[in-house]
């Protein structure tokens, strides 16, 4: 029989806390997949509850280094200009421009117009007088050139609400205000209900969208929600004569004038401006008062708080310099608005590993609110987003980058940084050196170049090694590429081709699964078969139920139960711990363990002598493991290679890495050994082929898209083997090697790649091949077949490069199998 309203399934039982404009666009996005069971709490009254929704000036620049965020962003705007409330679209598409008064700006204006040509966004770089014709107010002699993008505009985050409120309730959702959450119900490690001011709300699936609140309602559920709130300064000026008459609230662009930290927008004949150039306002989220504890002490809302003058008084001026027509005017209102920022700048999505059933949806701003909220609904309901969101994970931060001081630090220096003109491979300064490899003094010696990543300091290149670098024959870098980059970085590659060198592989992860299910836990979990005997390696992948990669891993055998996986990121480690079976045992070894990688045609001559146990090719096979002792020192020793030499991965403790590392050195020196960085082996990883989850492939991509159908065997029975389809024919996209055709060319990765003169893919990861002589990059693309032509936006311009077979170096595999 069919289904009326009455009988038809609900779906579980959803509580959503928060009614700013991530959970009312949550709520809608849940209810039109069916799950009609929602209830919405929030502490303060509708439709303006009094969060960071109810001040947001709107302001959606779609563009983003961040590919997600720029899907979010393109499908907020999509979704809220399909909405309106008594005949008032939820969106202006009045349009963007961003201002370059310096050649610095001028030049990121073109990169970020090649990143939003990458992500489908339409958008120009204009001349001084055309930003003046979109924008008469400006002063034009101050002005290089903008960034135009003619689909960006102001989003109406109030009455997006209340259309998506209007819309989740004739579904069957409910909104409940002034409902104050007080504690969070769990049981047997999963959430089941919200305890308010007002009654129990029984609960499947509780999600906080509390904003700059979440780490409150984090607190209530015992998981930690690395959130900093930070006040922002906004206001709005006198009327101004020559916006006279204005009828409509907004008509011309949206304005960013980020050599000065600004933000624009019209409000009918005024105008309002947003500041980030002051110095950071952090806000403790425990000490906000509640709505009507705000409105006693005077403020309109919790999230605005009193105006500082002097914080505004600098880009007072900086805005009169731009804006001539207010020199003679002045502002007549202002607030410091709080809103979230998270280490990165990225939002905090999924559910908790530590209480099945909570999730995250938060430091979403409402720039990306619809489309954060529609993965997290397809997260829920689905069992996976359809977009990959892997930087947007809330398992993503280590615990070293989990401590309060840690989240206030990066927070208070993502607001700093939110306009300024960053490299791709530009670290945050403080708090450094958090994470140090047992190596890190030896490094520091060799005169290390340090980055960071996942909190760990990573040499790039040694200065010890310059002398190795004269002489080479180099292209020059232009500026930009040049940045955190050195020649020595090549000399250190070629070292690596004709010696052999030392690489600190230790930030990559390690996970030890043991117990008498770990064979078949793990056969079932990856799609290679690791049904060898003790001592084998296999590369293999994590798949979802969709047949997208997870990750990617090499499993080495060491004993029957015992087995050490090389792995990516924290959710690896969730994803096996929530599939793992009673008898199994998945644990992370990274901080305990590090790793020396012995890479180049010398590697056996050094580490040979150091062993009594055979390491020759017949007796110690490519992808084979041993356990062994280099000197005095016990190691698990994986013959591997990521640079595409003979060599090693050697696993000791921490304790003993510094005794590992002055062994194999001291044994090296009459090879000529050198310490060697990331930047080499980025570029003899790229020489290879080589693949880096999360840059290259991610959960979007199947493994024969990605060229990784060698790792996949469809005669087994694994986690999303049924989304696969070996039959389909060659794949329509392809991760493409591509190498350029300029020797001097060089680009750094997320450049529009155009075929036939228009964009048909985007790089992933790129860097100049020494050994090749040209820069290799990598992107995804419709299917090409070898030799065709294409060209990457590179600066003001474009760069030829050609499709081309891979490997690049040695296809026969004769360097590693030797």
């Amino acid at each position: 029989m069919s289904r009326t309203p009455e009988n038809r399934p609900r779906g579980p039982q959803v509580v959503v806390i928060g009614a700013g404009i991530v959970g009312c666009s949550l709520a809608d996005e849940l209810t039109a997949r069916g799950w009609t069971d929602v209830t919405v709490l929030e502490q303060g009254p509708l439709p303006a509850p009094g969060g960071s929704t109810s001040h947001a000036p709107g302001l959606v620049f779609r563009t983003s280094p961040s590919r997600t965020l720029a899907e979010f962003a393109r499908q907020t705007v999509a979704k809220f200009t399909s909405l309106e409330v008594d005949g008032v679209s939820c969106f202006a598409t009045v349009g963007g421009l961003e201002l370059a008064t310096t050649p610095e700006r001028l030049a990121d204006l073109h990169r970020r117009a090649g990143l939003a040509a990458a992500r489908g966004i339409r958008g120009e770089v204009v001349d001084a007088a055309r930003c003046t014709e979109l924008w008469p107010l400006l002063d034009g002699s101050r002005i290089l050139g903008g960034f135009h993008t003619p689909g960006d505009g102001v989003a109406r985050a109030l009455l997006a609400c209340r259309a998506q409120q209007d819309r989740a309730t004739a579904r069957g959702a409910r909104f409940l205000d002034r409902h104050t959450v007080t504690g969070i119900e769990r049981a047997d490690g999963r959430v089941t209900g919200v305890v308010t001011d007002r009654g129990v709300f029984p609960a499947d699936h509780v999600v906080s969208a509390a904003g700059f609140w979440g780490p409150v309602i984090g607190r209530m559920a015992g998981v930690d929600v690395p959130l900093q709130p930070l006040a922002h300064q906004y206001a709005k000026t006198a009327p101004l004569p020559e916006l006279a008459g204005a009828t409509a609230e907004v008509t011309r662009p949206i304005l960013r004038h980020q050599d000065r930290d600004l933000y624009l927008r019209e409000h009918g004949d005024r105008l309002g401006i947003g500041s980030y150039a002051h110095r950071p306002l952090p806000v403790d989220p425990f000490a906000v008062e509640a709505y009507d504890e705000a409105r006693a002490l005077g403020r309109p809302m919790p999230s605005s708080y009193p105006f500082t003058p002097d914080d505004w008084a600098p880009s007072w001026e900086d805005c009169r310099e731009l804006v001539p027509a207010l020199r003679e005017s002045r502002i007549e209102e202002g607030f410091n608005g709080v809103f979230s920022f998270t280490p990165d700048g990225m939002p905090l999505l999924g559910e908790s590993p530590q209480l099945r059933g909570f999730w995250l949806a938060e430091a979403v701003w409402v720039t990306h609110s619809a489309g954060a909220a529609r993965a997290v609904a397809e997260w829920m309901v689905d069992g996976r987003p359809s977009l990959d969101v892997h930087t947007c994970d809330l398992t993503r931060f280590e615990d070293a980058q989990r401590s309060p001081s840690y989240v206030r630090d990066r927070g208070c220096r993502q607001f700093v940084e939110v306009y300024d003109v960053l490299h791709p491979l530009q670290p945050m300064q403080r708090p450094r050196p958090l994470r140090v490899s047992p190596f890190h003094a030896r490094q520091r010696e060799l005169g290390a170049y340090f980055l960071e990543g996942g909190g760990w300091e990573r040499p790039h290149w040694y200065e010890a090694n310059a002398r190795l670098a004269k002489g080479l024959s180099l292209p020059e870098r232009d500026p930009w590429s040049a940045r955190y980059w050195s020649p020595i970085a090549a000399a250190e590659a070629l070292a690596t081709r004709e010696r052999v060198a030392l690489y600190d592989m230790t930030p990559l992860r390690r996970l030890e699964v043991t117990g008498p299910g770990a064979l078949d836990f793990l056969d079932r979990m990856t799609t290679n078969t690791v049904r060898k005997r003790p001592g084998a390696v296999t590369y293999t992948l994590l798949l979802d139920e969709r047949g997208g990669i997870r990750s990617d891993l090499t499993v080495a055998r060491l004993s029957a139960e015992r087995f050490q996986v090389g792995a990516n990121s924290p959710a690896d480690l969730t994803w096996l711990t929530r599939h793992a079976p009673v008898d199994v045992h998945v644990r992370d070894i990274t901080s305990g363990t590090c790793c020396v990688g012995v890479w180049g045609p010398l590697a056996r001559d050094l580490v040979q002598p150091l062993t009594d146990d055979d390491f020759s090719h017949a007796a110690f096979g490519y992808f084979r493991a041993k356990e062994t002792h280099i000197g005095h020192v016990p190691v698990t020793a994986l013959r591997l290679s990521y640079v595409g030499e003979l060599g090693w991965e050697l696993y000791t403790t921490a304790d003993l890495g510094l005794r590992l590392w002055d062994t194999l050195w001291e044994a090296g020196r009459s090879l000529g050994v050198v310490a060697a960085g990331r930047s080499a082996f980025n570029s003899l990883r790229l020489e290879k082929g080589y693949r880096a989850w999360g840059t290259d492939m991610t959960d979007e991509h199947d493994p024969f898209e990605a060229g990784l159908g060698f790792a996949v065997r469809m005669d087994k029975d694994f986690v999303g083997r049924s989304a696969l389809d070996p039959d389909a024919g060659p794949p329509a996209r392809r991760l493409t090697p591509l190498l350029l055709d300029d020797p001097a060319a060089v680009v750094l990765g997320q450049e529009p790649v155009y075929v036939g003169g228009e964009p048909a893919g985007y790089v992933t990861s790129a860097s100049y091949g020494y050994t090749l002589g040209r820069c290799v990059a990598y992107a995804w693309l419709p299917a090409l077949p070898t030799g065709t032509g294409v060209h990457l936006a590179h600066l003001d311009g474009k760069v030829a490069a050609t499709v081309a077979d891979e490997p690049l170096f040695d296809p026969e595999m004769t360097r590693i199998r030797r």
